[in-house]
């Protein structure tokens, strides 16, 4: 694991890390903020996935995360949203919202895309273990969240995985992808026409199948451009509606769908995890 870059905030350190992966047969890049701890203390993690377009430096950049975290003892973990690389395929058009930087926390089945893009074992088994081996984490106390694409990611990991993470919770999350353009297109070009794989990778469908978790904070933007077309959080309260999940679904009025939005809640997030880690 090489070290791109180390700087100290607010006591603790905050990294930038390349490594050459297994899942995705490429160097990956992630972030981890590590607060002050006394030494040989192990501190809970909290994984932040980002959203179409991004990087890990997105949120290391604009999240207002690092007050929380140090306050609160958490390390946060921030990965890239896809393989990236020259053998790495993108999408045919260029498109934002397929390929690179759109990798949907999914293990493609699909080729091209089935060799790289593999995101989904990278993100829930192989960074773990390198986190595990590197860092002062205490893997026994995770959670996990994200923002759009990525808070799919964190709804859709943390359903599979509700022994794992202690709390979830996203800001503008794709809810159901498999009934939304950004998500039929993703799912279509990475899993093909499979309907079942899809729903295994969709946070309404996982619920309606019989996923639980005890209880979901997710804030959506009034103001969002996206709401209506990609989002439509109504069908998440709905499926928790039915389910017996305790969903706190915030409708924040004038926010959108940018980091402003996410930089004046994280906190809020934070603190919500912090208790139940």
């Amino acid at each position: 694991m090489e070290t791109v870059s180390q700087n100290r905030a607010f006591g603790g350190t905050q990294g930038v890390y390349r490594h050459a992966s297994t899942s995705t047969g490429t160097d990956m890049t992630f972030s981890v903020y590590v607060p002050p701890h006394e030494e040989g203390a192990r501190l809970p993690v909290v994984w932040y996935l980002s959203g179409l377009t991004c990087t890990h430096a997105n949120v290391t950049e604009k999240g207002e995360f690092r007050r929380a975290c140090t306050e609160l003892g958490l390390i946060f973990v921030a990965p890239d949203t896809s393989p990236r690389g020259e053998d790495v395929p993108d999408d045919a058009a260029g498109a934002y919202d397929f390929g690179l930087g759109a990798g949907f926390y999914v293990d493609a089945t699909q080729p091209p895309f089935a060799t790289h893009y593999r995101m989904w074992s990278y993100v829930t088994e192989e960074l773990p273990a390198l986190v595990a081996a590197h860092f002062p984490a205490d893997m026994g106390r995770q959670s996990i969240m994200g923002h759009s694409m990525g808070g799919h990611g964190a709804l859709t990991i943390g359903l599979t995985f509700p022994d794992r993470f202690k709390a979830v919770s996203a800001f503008a999350p794709i809810v159901a992808p498999s009934q939304m353009p950004w998500g039929q297109k993703a799912l279509g070009g990475y899993l093909g026409d499979n309907k079942a794989a899809w729903r295994q990778h969709d946070a309404v469908a996982l619920i309606e199948d019989g996923a639980r978790v005890p209880e979901l904070l997710v804030d959506q933007g009034a103001a969002d451009p996206f709401l209506a077309e990609q989002l439509k959080p109504e069908l998440l309260e709905a499926a928790c509606s039915v389910a017996g999940i305790d969903l706190n679904l915030r409708v924040q009025p004038s926010y959108d769908h940018s980091y402003y939005f996410i930089s004046t809640f994280m906190e809020d997030h934070l603190r919500w995890h912090g208790k139940r880690l």
